[in-house]
C-alpha cells in the first residue's frame, strides 16, 4: 500500500468523512492503466480486432480502454505506429468533457500545459486535421517529448511551442476559441502511481502550486476570444487548487461562468463546501458544475475538471476570417515543382493548399490555417513534409506518420516479424514496384521505405530504432 503523508490523510479524512475508509482502501489496489485509440489512424473497432491484449471500455471516453499489462504495450508495433496512446483513464475525461459541450473541429485551440501530449493528441483526434492546434510546454525536455508524440500520432495541424504563458498571451491576445489548462499541480490524485509525487507533497507545495495555477490562468484568459471556452483541470484533491481556484477566477473574471461537466455515474460534482479560504456561497451553483474523480469510485486516478465559458458573441469580422497572413518564406517555384512531382509519383489524392506550404530552415512544412509566425520558440510548425536535397525531395518520417495507406501509391503491410526487422533498421526483401513505399502494420503507417529491385531500403529514423 502507498504510504501517504499524515497531513494529507488528516485533510482527506475531514473532507470525505464516512467515505474516507473506502478512499484509503483504494491505495491497496494497483494503479490504473489506460489506452486511447488514435482514430486519426485507426478506428476503435479495427484496433480491437488486431490488438492482442485484454482491454475494457472506459465509460467516459469513446476511444478509451482500461488495460492490464502496460509492460508489453510499449513494445507493440501498433504503439510505434501511433495507433494508440497510453493514457491514464481519468485523464481522458478532460477532453471528453469538452467534446460533450463543444465541437472543436475547425477551431483554434491552445493546449497550454501540454506535455507529454495525452490531451493534445486527444484534441487532435477530435479536430481531424481541421483548424489549428497549438500545443505548448514550458520545459524544453518535456516539449521535445511532446513534439515526438505529436509526430508519432500522425497529427497534421499542430504547432508545438516551448514558451511561457505570458509570451503566448502577448502573441495571441483574444485569439483562441478553446484553451485547455491541465495545470501543474501537487499531484495528489497520482499518489497511487507516482511515488515521487508522494515524496514531494507538503502543505507548502500545495500553496505554491495554487499560486502558479493562478498565474497561468491570469495569462490564459488574455489569449481567449470573447465567446471562448477555457477548460481547467488538475490531478489533485486539494480544494485550494480546485474549487477555490475556480471561485477566485470567477471573482476576478465575472464575464465567465462554469458549464456543467457531464457527470457520469462514477463522477462527483464539485464541492463548494470544501473551500475554507473565503465565502463562496454566491458561487455554489457554479462550483457544483465542476467534476471530481476519486480513485475509490472509478477505474482511474484522481482528477478535477472545470469548463468555463466566457460571455460574448463572435463578431462578423471574426466570422469572415479564413486564414491568417503568412510571414514564413515561400518555397521557390522549382522547390514546389520538385515536391509536386514527388506527390504525383508516390501519392494518391493527397492535397495540400499551396498557400499553406512554407520553407523553414531548408525544410518544407504544411502550416495549419489561421497560423502566423509569432516569433515564439517553435519546435514543430505543423506537418514537416521533408527536405529538398540536390533537386530531389526526400520525405520526412512525420509525413509518413500522417499518411494512410489509401493515400500512398505503394504500401506494404508487414508481418509482426518484419515489423521488428523494420524498426530495427534492416532492409526488407519484398516484391514492390520501385519508388517510395509507405510501410504499415495492420493498416497503420510506421514510416518510409524505398523499393528498388525487390529490396526495400529502410528509412526508419535511427533515433527511433529498437534494440534486440
Amino acid at each position: 500500500m502507498t504510504r501517504l503523508p499524515e497531513e494529507f490523510e488528516n485533510r482527506m479524512k475531514e473532507m470525505l468523512g464516512e467515505e474516507y475508509d473506502d478512499f484509503l482502501s483504494s491505495y491497496e489496489e494497483n494503479k490504473r492503466v489506460g489506452i486511447r485509440v488514435n482514430n486519426l489512424k485507426i478506428s476503435p473497432d479495427s484496433f480491437l480486432n488486431v490488438f492482442p491484449f485484454e482491454l475494457k471500455k472506459v465509460n467516459w471516453c469513446n476511444t478509451g480502454f482500461m488495460a492490464f499489462d502496460d509492460e508489453k504495450y510499449g513494445r507493440s508495433p501498433l504503439h510505434d505506429a501511433g495507433a494508440f496512446y497510453m493514457q491514464e483513464p481519468s485523464a481522458m475525461a478532460v477532453v471528453s468533457a469538452l467534446e460533450s459541450v463543444k465541437d472543436i473541429k475547425g477551431l483554434k485551440v491552445l493546449d497550454l500545459c501540454a506535455a507529454p501530449g495525452g490531451k493534445s493528441t486527444q484534441l487532435a483526434a477530435l479536430m481531424q486535421g481541421e483548424g489549428l492546434l497549438v500545443s505548448n510546454e514550458i520545459n524544453k525536455d518535456r516539449a521535445n517529448i511532446l513534439s515526438s508524440n505529436i509526430e508519432r500520432m500522425g497529427v497534421r495541424n499542430c504547432i508545438v511551442i516551448n514558451e511561457t504563458p505570458d509570451r503566448i498571451a502577448d502573441a495571441f491576445e483574444g485569439f483562441f476559441d478553446v484553451i485547455v489548462v491541465d495545470a501543474p499541480c501537487s499531484g495528489e490524485g497520482m499518489f497511487r502511481k507516482d511515488e515521487t509525487a508522494v515524496k514531494e507533497w507538503s502543505p507548502d507545495n500545495v500553496k505554491m502550486c495554487a499560486k502558479r495555477q493562478e498565474d497561468i490562468l491570469n495569462e490564459a484568459v488574455k489569449a481567449l476570444k470573447d465567446d471562448g471556452i477555457l477548460v481547467y483541470s488538475t490531478c489533485t484533491f486539494a480544494p485550494e487548487e480546485d474549487e477555490a481556484q475556480i471561485a477566485d477566477f470567477l471573482n476576478k473574471n465575472p464575464e465567465f461562468d462554469t458549464v456543467e461537466v457531464p457527470v457520469f455515474k462514477e463522477f462527483e460534482k464539485g464541492r463548494p463546501e470544501w473551500v475554507k479560504e473565503f465565502d463562496v456561497s454566491d458561487k455554489s451553483d457554479s462550483l457544483k458544475r465542476c467534476a471530481r474523480l476519486f480513485p475509490h469510485k472509478i477505474d482511474g486516478e484522481g482528477h478535477f475538471i472545470c469548463i468555463l465559458k466566457r460571455g460574448g458573441e463572435e463578431s462578423e469580422e471574426e466570422n469572415s476570417k479564413k486564414k491568417k497572413k503568412r510571414n514564413e518564406k515561400r518555397p521557390d517555384r522549382k522547390s514546389y515543382e520538385i515536391f509536386d512531382t514527388f506527390c504525383k509519383e508516390n501519392l494518391i489524392d493527397f492535397n495540400i493548399d499551396k498557400e499553406n506550404i512554407v520553407v523553414i530552415r531548408e525544410s518544407l512544412w504544411a502550416v495549419p490555417e489561421f497560423y502566423e509566425d509569432k516569433n515564439l520558440h517553435t519546435l514543430r510548425a505543423g506537418l514537416w513534409l521533408g527536405d529538398i536535397k540536390k533537386e530531389r525531395f526526400e520525405p520526412s518520417h512525420s509525413f509518413a506518420m500522417a499518411l494512410t495507406p489509401k493515400e500512398a501509391k505503394r504500401f506494404v503491410n508487414l508481418s509482426e516479424e518484419d515489423s521488428v526487422k523494420y524498426r530495427h533498421g534492416e532492409e526488407l526483401r519484398l516484391d514492390v514496384e520501385t519508388g517510395w513505399t509507405l510501410i504499415c502494420f495492420e493498416g497503420v503507417s510506421l514510416g518510409w521505405g524505398k523499393s528498388v529491385n525487390g529490396v526495400i531500403k529502410n528509412h526508419y529514423p535511427k533515433g527511433l530504432r529498437i534494440k534486440f
